[in-house]
């Protein structure tokens, strides 16, 4: 789906040409939609908490709406994942208002969801200047400031999601703490079992139809360890089209799943007692050659054959770890899944395809290393924003090759089975254990703040420190339950 976008400002706002040629181009692909059977575009945005909201336009509206924008309020953006509202220095109350503009590159038909499109939205405030809550934009500009280093990155997330039975056919009603319904596993085979697939085989088709016909190219599909839980890999690309497809890819499962008869759960703790879900998140860094890219992250003399930019791109990433996860495991629940030895990352350090530590690394195999060398990131979940996510990951790799950052010596077994002391020598700590904790080391952060700007920073506060007051106290199945179907 990677396409190259099309600027929509000049100088940061939008002007009278702009809109224009916005509205003109989008009156021919209204034309061209409603001969494919669309009726509406779903103009989509992804919150500070992580979930996606929607404004939707019928498809005779596109042209306004590629011109003008939908209005929305900005208290979105401090919403719980309980829908209830805080308020921090920047946003907050019924005031105000801003404007969704569908991005047009990246419009496409939903196969799973017949006579509808789907489109990321711009977020601009009236007078047509980047609202500073943008995410996508916040993505955008991180991209950008590695690009006028002569840098880019590829990027792709890994989507894991359970699978239960809806809530007439054979789920439970546990009734904690508002939660509608519970969680009954929709298959019974084995982890990773081919008897997963056999025993779905109807609904993972019909899945990767449906991708396949909205444009995303699946890399691979296969069961994970809790009941009911697969994962899906998509084909890397740049990080906000990355971005862009895990929010596709999710709400395209999520419609296969209802069309079934089935409830999909992405949340990081879909049962107290079981394995969560993760978002992995991997990215390579390439520098721009005469004679095409070359990925940083293989070739080089470096550790597990990094260039020295690609070890520096890690290191500051793994440096800012503690900070990083107030937005990529960003709910009381993420600590529910961040726990030792449970292939969750839950240690900051690195290892070569070590899936304990918070960072894998991975060579790829002989002959396609170039290519196929990248970085994962284990620690993080999908109640997080994605935009939000990649945009701190791309500032800490950053600062981590302004800085000319190195590695510590690379950790080959699970870190939880290293003696206390053996893990202080060697600069192994766990991280933090709760989201107080990383909203705390996030908030000391210069560098981040620096990068996310002071309306992104306190705003990821102050609906962090929302969701812990709403859930202090609560009992694990409790959070469990109450964060179970909101993302």
């Amino acid at each position: 789906m990677e396409q190259i976008p099309e600027p929509v400002t000049s100088g940061n706002v939008l002007n009278a040409r702009t809109r224009a040629r916005l509205g003109t181009r989008a009156a021919e692909m209204a034309r061209r939609l409603t001969g494919q059977g669309i009726v509406a575009v779903a103009l989509t945005w992804v919150d500070i908490s992580g979930i996606t909201r929607t404004k939707t336009v019928p498809v005779e509206r596109l042209e306004h709406a590629a011109a003008w924008g939908v209005g929305m309020s900005p208290v979105f953006d401090v919403f719980l994942l309980d829908d209830s509202i805080v308020s921090g220095r920047h946003i907050g109350g019924p005031v105000g208002d801003l404007r969704l503009h569908p991005d047009l590159d990246r419009l496409v038909p939903m196969a799973a969801l017949p006579g509808w499109a789907h489109a990321p939205a711009h977020r601009y405030a009236q007078d047509g200047t980047v609202h500073p809550l943008d995410t996508r934009a916040l993505l955008r500009r991180e991209t950008d400031r590695l690009a006028g280093n002569g840098w880019s990155v590829k990027a792709a997330f890994e989507i894991e999601w359970a699978v239960s039975k809806a809530k007439n056919d054979g789920g439970k009603n546990d009734g904690a703490n508002g939660d509608e319904e519970g969680f009954s596993p929709a298959c019974r085979g084995p982890a990773y079992g081919m008897t997963r697939v056999t025993e779905l085989a109807g609904y993972l088709r019909d899945v990767l139809t449906a991708l396949k016909e909205t444009g995303v190219t699946v890399v691979q599909l296969h069961p994970e360890y809790a009941a009911g839980q697969y994962e899906v890999s998509v084909e890397a690309e740049d990080p906000v089209g990355a971005a862009d497809t895990a929010v596709l890819v999710r709400e395209t499962i999520r419609a296969v799943s209802m069309a079934h008869g089935l409830a999909a759960s992405f949340s990081p703790k879909v049962e107290a007692d079981s394995v969560g879900n993760g978002f992995h998140v991997h990215l390579s860094l390439w520098r721009a050659k005469a004679d095409g890219p070359v990925n940083a992250m293989a070739g080089g003399d470096g550790p597990c054959g990094m260039t020295a930019a690609g070890e520096a791109f890690t290191a500051g990433i793994l440096h800012r770890l503690p900070a990083l996860l107030a937005v990529g495991a960003p709910t009381v629940a993420s600590y529910l899944r961040l726990i030792p030895s449970h292939w969750a990352g839950a240690f900051a350090c690195w290892g070569l395809e070590n899936r304990e530590a918070a960072l894998r690394f991975v060579a790829g195999a002989d002959g396609e290393r170039a290519a196929a060398a990248n970085l994962e990131v284990k620690c993080v979940d999908a109640a997080a924003n994605p935009y939000l996510l990649l945009a701190a990951l791309l500032a800490a790799g950053r600062d981590g090759l302004g800085a000319d950052r190195r590695l510590p010596e690379p950790v080959g077994v699970d870190p939880a089975g290293l003696a206390a002391d053996e893990r202080a020598a060697r600069g192994i700590v766990a991280l933090p254990a709760s989201l107080a904790e990383s909203v705390a080391a996030f908030e000391d952060d210069t560098v981040l703040r620096d990068a996310l700007g002071e309306a992104v920073t306190d705003t990821v506060s102050t609906v962090r420190r929302g969701e812990i007051a709403l859930l202090d106290g609560a009992t694990p199945q409790q959070v469990a339950a109450v964060t179970r179907w909101r993302h």
